[in-house]
């Protein structure tokens, strides 16, 4: 078979399918040419969710006409010289705008500032239409029609036009928090209007803009560094959780990312804190030496390589889980969002009086308790009530009446959760704090600090082991026994000898204690796999650390105890000083904090 050149045409056509995956992708591209443009107002507009057309707006520094003519050929770029080790702007490959091209119909109109006129270029399917002066702004308007009209294939593996145009819109998101000086306004008529303003040196500001005005509310903000790799950002408390991981953002030297490492990272800081199936939200910034970053892995730019992986994992883990010892145990201000909620939904407003003289009942008063059928005798029904019989009733009568004393006249409730108030239902416990109350699920509050008790013990010395009679002979490939016996120490201390046996295979004679009965072989391979993807055997920790989690659960104070006053002030007590105690070992919420203003506001007060 002869070999032949392939014509720019197809050549650009193959390359437009790694660059340009979808439309997304094309705007992603764009975005990035007009930031690296210096622009500070961009402008998006879409229809048919970016298939039938994608226009770019930008007041950046703008192109000369010769500038147009290379800048829709491969390879042609004004971002890199003669190296890939100092790499600082979004876009350096040159394929973009050659690949829009070749699958599209393309036209750039562009003003250089300070130039006395415009030029505009058109391309379609790879072909160039015209160059020529044109009217223009200075800046740079770049418009895409008819996406793939030329390579009708590509057409087939679209989504709809919703799921395209939402696919656009999480790309500007990701870039407007990656560039709060910098306004965004996406528009179109497949879509509502999206304005995101400039908010300068307010990133914190910007990241509310997108993720919502509760982040700020629920956001501690992360600053740490190791060895010149630097961290900045904001990660939620536990609490403040989503059902999916698009709410987590990570941006390398400016430049957003979906890099598997960061969010494995952010997966194990929150380990033990988030809920089985709910993903924390972060916004990560990492900054280091261009000379140890590798962006040049793949066309679309989304994925990065580190020359120490280890290093910036272990920095994030750490950052992460060091704000949430100091901070992350703070409810989230949306769990009293849902109480008040919950509260207010249980008033009947069309409620009226079943007759104007009727006698008075206790189910025909306004001020009843709301009884829905669903709360089968529970909640503020009269079986519950019972328990307040022995209290005197308020009066208007002038006789003396016997007082009914505080639980604890003498407790203060500066504390952080408060002074211990009530035990309802024999589960929850009511603290009343300085400026409002907390209400404590005792079971996983309990859970948690057992838990944490157990887990220092884990740390603190090596762990016991049991001996294995026969020693189990794990058959691994030479490389991923060389792996292993490098973190042999640290296995050891776990509990989990290790030895070399001959070529190609590991003898482990003793497993820890803790575990039981184990699959050795089974470990012993997951912890292979682990180490050549992340240079890390922390799934040993991870296993014993489950099973500490669930002896803790079965082990702490179960629901339906009814406690005495001095023990629900010593777990509150034993809570503050505990890290990590806003959660259980579930990651669901220990407590819920409801502010004085927010009881007022059911009362209409404020």
């Amino acid at each position: 078979m002869t070999i032949k050149q392939l014509s720019e045409t197809l050549i650009n056509q193959i390359a437009a399918g790694e660059v340009i995956e979808r439309p997304a992708s094309a705007a992603k591209e764009l975005i990035e040419n007009a930031l690296d443009a210096g622009a500070t107002r961009i402008e998006i507009a879409t229809a048919g969710g970016g298939k039938a057309l994608l226009r770019v707006s930008d007041n950046g520094s703008g192109m000369e006409q010769a500038d147009l003519e290379l800048a829709i050929k491969r390879h042609c770029t004004s971002k890199i010289s003669d190296t890939l080790d100092d790499i600082r702007t979004l876009g350096f490959r040159g394929e973009a705008l050659p690949s829009i091209g070749s699958v599209a119909r393309l036209s750039i109109a562009s003003r250089r500032v300070g130039s006395a006129g415009g030029a505009e270029i058109a391309v379609a399917g790879g072909k160039v239409l015209h160059l020529r002066p044109a009217a223009a702004n200075p800046g740079t308007i770049v418009e895409v029609r008819d996406l793939f009209f030329a390579t009708p294939a590509r057409l087939k593996f679209l989504k709809t036009e919703k799921a395209e145009a939402a696919a656009i819109t999480e790309v500007v998101k990701r870039m407007a928090i990656a560039f709060p000086q910098v306004r965004f306004v996406l528009s179109g008529s497949d879509r509502s209007t999206l304005e995101f303003p400039a908010t300068g040196d307010d990133r914190l500001a910007r990241m509310a803009q997108v993720l919502g005005k509760d982040f700020k509310d629920n956001a501690i903000e992360l600053d740490a560094e190791r060895e010149d790799v630097r961290l900045t950002g904001f990660a939620g408390v536990p609490t403040f959780n989503r059902g999916n991981s698009a709410h987590q953002y990570a941006f390398v030297n400016g430049r957003p990312v979906q890099d598997k490492l960061i969010l494995s990272a952010i997966r194990g800081a929150y380990a033990e804190t988030i809920p089985s199936g709910r993903y924390p939200i972060a916004v990560l910034s990492i900054t280091l030496d261009p000379a140890l970053l590798d962006v040049n892995v793949h066309p679309a730019k989304s994925d990065v390589r580190f020359r120490d992986p280890g290093l910036v994992r272990g920095l994030i883990v750490g950052a992460i889980r060091e704000a949430l010892a100091r901070e992350g145990d703070r409810a989230a201000t949306t769990g009293a969002d849902g109480m008040l909620r919950a509260f207010t939904s249980g008033f009947q407003p069309g409620w009226r009086p079943s007759a104007p003289n009727a006698p008075w009942t206790p189910e025909a008063s306004p001020s009843r308790p709301y009884q829905p059928a669903a709360t089968n005798g529970y909640g503020f029904r009269e079986r519950p009530q019972a328990a307040f019989d022995g209290l005197t009733m308020p009066t208007a009568r002038a006789e003396s009446t016997p007082s009914v004393e505080p639980m604890h006249p003498e407790e203060p409730v500066r504390f952080p959760l408060g002074a211990a108030r009530a035990q309802l239902h024999e589960n929850y416990i009511v603290a009343q704090t300085d400026d409002g109350l907390v209400i404590v699920d005792q079971h996983a509050a309990h859970e948690r600090l057992v838990f944490e008790e157990m887990r220092k013990a884990l740390h603190s010395k090596r762990l016991s082991s049991q001996v294995l009679l026969i020693p189990e002979i794990v058959d691994l490939p030479e490389e991923d026994c060389d792996r292993l016996m490098v973190f042999a120490d640290e296995l050891g201390e776990l509990g989990l000898a290790v030895e070399r046996f001959g070529p190609g295979a590991i003898a482990v004679r003793e497993t820890p204690a803790m575990l039981g009965e184990v699959d050795a072989q089974g470990l012993i391979r997951q912890l292979a796999d682990e180490i050549a993807e992340w240079d890390t055997a922390s799934g040993l920790a991870a296993k014993l650390e489950y099973v500490a989690a669930t002896m803790a659960c079965h082990g702490s104070v179960r629901s339906g105890r009814r406690l005495r006053p001095e023990e629900m002030n010593a777990l509150l007590r034993q809570m503050e000083a505990t890290p990590g105690s806003g959660q259980c070992n579930h990651g669901r919420p220990t407590y819920i904090e409801l502010k004085l203003s927010d009881i007022e506001r059911l009362f209409g007060r404020s």
